[in-house]
């Protein structure tokens, strides 16, 4: 008597038995007599049944499967810097979602993060053949590293909060408030200019000329002495209304450039020290300058960066 279940081995394309008592079907004889008996060990199936050839098993059986494991998917990096990795306490390295760096570039790489001033920097330099970075502070301290280890090699002291810095061959200008300390460190010099209202935010040279921005909104302008190794007030350049933010001298003929919180550009004649071009294209701040070939970028509070390049040919 054939039974109503489905051969398990038949099911799997294995049964070998002769008159196996399970069903290799669906099962639609009544089990009474040879209609419902498997009699072939290879029945024919019907159209709706499925049956595994036995030379697709030992296919199937034979057969090596490779997978490749699909990339793992770049993590999404919050566009925001790492407050840790800022202080140099971050632990979770390349594996942190916040930024290390703005740029990824392969070119450059973090030598070591230089700890010692104790207020915002404001500014950063690297004289000219020279492998000691100066660094100044709000702090009142003008600090000065070695590049290749990152030691703080010597720090000096003032009594106001440094606005800027700014070298020009053996020369370092050192702006303060109300005053501009100068050193020459080729034959070990140092004196202090006197004249400003408020504190220098820029510094710009010339040939013999000094230029300093100032809180006030005035450039003064300084003349040097080779005969007596000194400098000497030669003129102000009014126009701003509000403090000077930035120098920069450049140009196809030489001309100076000022940017102002009053939201201006003005262009000054290095001959006559007059305005000769005024750009009012900022809606806030301009806080700083900067020359690329034939063009002037210019940075604001206003969120833009703009590109200037047509009243300076």
């Amino acid at each position: 008597m054939v039974k109503k279940e489905i051969c398990k081995y038949w099911q799997k394309g294995c049964c070998n038995r002769h008159l196996c008592p399970f069903l290799h079907g669906d099962g639609d004889g009544d089990g009474d007599g040879g209609e419902g008996r498997n009699v072939n060990v290879n029945p024919k199936p019907k159209p709706n049944v499925w049956v595994r050839d036995k030379e697709e098993k030992k296919e199937t059986q034979s057969m090596c499967m490779v997978w490749r494991r699909n990339e793992e998917k770049e993590m999404e990096r919050c566009p925001c810097p790492c407050k840790y990795f800022l202080v140099g306490k971050c632990k979770y390295g390349d594996r942190c979602r916040y930024l290390h760096a703005w740029s990824w570039s392969t070119d450059f790489s973090l030598l070591a993060p230089l700890h010692g001033h104790h207020k915002a920097i404001t500014a950063i330099l690297l004289p000219s053949a020279s492998d000691e970075l100066i660094s100044s502070s709000e702090d009142g301290t003008l600090k000065f590293w070695n590049c290749h280890t990152g030691e703080c090699i010597s720090t000096r002291n003032f009594d106001s909060e440094i606005g800027c810095i700014m070298s020009d061959g053996p020369w370092l200008f050192v702006g303060l408030r109300n005053s501009i300390k100068v050193y020459n460190f080729e034959n070990n010099t140092q004196f202090t200019l006197l004249g400003p209202a408020g504190l220098i935010y820029a510094l710009a040279a010339h040939h013999d000329m000094l230029f300093a921005g100032t809180q006030s909104g005035q450039i003064l302008v300084w003349r040097f002495s080779p005969e007596n190794n000194q400098f000497y007030p030669a003129a102000s350049l009014t126009g701003h209304s509000d403090a000077v933010r930035s120098l920069i001298i450049g140009g196809a003929t030489p001309t100076l450039y000022s940017s102002s919180q009053d939201n201006s550009i003005k262009a000054w004649d290095l001959t006559t020290l007059e305005c000769v071009h005024t750009l009012s294209d900022h809606t806030d701040a301009v806080m700083s300058l900067l020359f690329w070939g034939q063009f002037l970028l210019s940075c604001s509070l206003d969120k833009t960066v703009k590109v200037s390049s047509s009243f300076f040919s």
